[in-house]
């Protein structure tokens, strides 16, 4: 099985994935996970991510072109996956999915951050949008964590 993590913050998941039995299996080499920085594939030279969003409102929401580039990038490096978006407003992630992914040999994972996700991206580059519950994290990589585990 394999992840791919789209994230701004992949030391977030350091010793999470040295830990424990997902340790284990990650050095027994029955799990992988790669990560993917959008910040590498903004083209002004604050390696700026976020934007204001369109049509205005509160807040900041991730740009649409370095995310959508940096899940291209990760499909055409390592080969196709499940593309899932993690936001509040999303289905919930529970065990009937985590057995349908389970079966799946990549899930790409899309860590939100500010207020949201360019609405574009959804559109052009994602499968499907999952949360973890009712609740608002600060961004994806815990619920990222959690359906890893």
């Amino acid at each position: 099985m394999q992840f791919e993590i789209v994230t701004l913050f992949a030391e977030m998941f350091d010793s999470f994935l040295r830990a424990s039995l997902l340790g284990k299996a990650i050095t027994a080499g029955r799990v992988e996970v790669f990560f993917t920085d959008p910040r590498e594939f903004a083209t002004d030279k604050h390696r700026s991510v976020d934007d204001a969003p369109y049509g205005g409102g509160a807040g900041m929401v991730m740009k649409a072109p370095p995310l959508v580039a940096a899940i291209e990038h990760a499909v055409a490096a390592r080969g196709p996956a499940r593309r899932v978006l993690l936001a509040p407003a999303g289905e919930p992630f529970g065990q009937v999915r985590a057995r349908a992914w389970a079966e799946l040999p990549r899930v790409l994972l899309v860590c939100g951050r500010y207020e949201g996700v360019d609405e574009r991206v959804r559109a052009l580059a994602i499968d499907e949008t999952v949360s973890l519950g009712d609740f608002v994290l600060s961004g994806g990589e815990v619920a990222a964590m959690a359906i890893i585990e």
